[in-house]
């Protein structure tokens, strides 16, 4: 007995991809009154958004949260440049030092700056409380068919 080809005609036949929630990189849960910090967004469109955070979150986590359009295309590996931020120059030198691999992705940024950094690297922390990053008006997302 052969197999008989027959055509979809209706569209409720299709299935879903996937009915499961946006994923997100970490649960981000509001923090408890009076436990949060301020972190401020300027986007690309100079729209100023202001999060209440919790300590321990990185600023990738809370852009996903909140829903704020920033890329993390690597989800925080270091793998990429997509979560690049600009960091006000007056908490740049209160975060911590990049790493050599965060600096190499860095080199990768589009629009790089003296106060740049990667968002997943960015941990906020109770001395950031207020901090502003400013989300680049592109990025640059690199793959390379065919390159191992």
């Amino acid at each position: 007995m052969k197999n008989k080809f027959v055509p979809i005609t209706t569209l409720d036949q299709f299935r879903k991809f996937s009915n499961s929630r946006v994923f997100c990189h970490k649960e981000i849960t509001p923090p408890k009154e009076g436990e949060g910090v301020k972190i401020n967004f300027i986007t690309p469109e100079g729209e100023k958004i202001t999060i209440n955070a919790n300590i321990g979150d990185s600023i990738m986590d809370i852009t996903q949260a909140h829903d704020i359009d920033l890329e993390c295309a690597c989800e925080g590996s270091l793998a990429c440049s997509t979560c690049h931020v600009i960091v006000d120059p007056e908490y740049y030198d209160k975060l911590d030092e990049p790493t050599d691999e965060e600096n190499d992705m860095l080199d990768l940024a589009f629009g790089l700056t003296e106060t740049s950094r990667l968002g997943c690297q960015i941990v906020m922390r109770k001395d950031l409380d207020g901090i502003t990053v400013t989300i680049p008006s592109a990025t640059r997302n690199m793959r390379l068919e065919g390159k191992k």
